[in-house]
């Protein structure tokens, strides 16, 4: 009787260790599926944040290289209204110059008509 209930109390324990490690199995499967998922979903995350991080690298590039043609051709922009603006100085000064000669001209043709006809006569009345 007593090796009956021997058998049968280490028959319960075989069965408790059983489903002890049957459950512990699922436990672990379950864990493994769970750490699986959220790995696999910060993975998405941290993918789609490389993919937008590398497209940022290429848009700066691209960025910085128009901002250099940009400021370049400003440069030459202002390069060009400076020659202009000297040519306008340049021209200011010619009809300037111009008009100082045009009025020395008619102070000598002015001067060689009075040498030409002689000095006036008193007209009589």
């Amino acid at each position: 009787m007593l090796s009956r209930l021997l058998k049968e109390h280490q028959a319960k324990q075989n069965e408790r260790k059983e489903s002890q490690e049957k459950r512990r199995r699922e436990a672990i499967a379950a864990a493994t599926s769970l750490t699986e998922a959220l790995v696999d979903h910060l993975n998405v995350g941290v993918a789609q944040a490389y993919v937008n991080q590398r497209k940022l690298d290429n848009e700066v590039k691209t960025l910085q290289v128009q901002a250099s043609q940009f400021a370049k051709q400003t440069a030459q922009w202002i390069n060009m209204v400076e020659n202009f603006n000297q040519a306008l100085k340049e021209i200011g000064d010619v009809e300037n110059w111009a008009r100082s000669i045009e009025m020395d001209m008619r102070t000598v043709t002015t001067a060689l008509e009075y040498v030409h006809k002689g000095p006036v006569q008193p007209t009589s009345s």
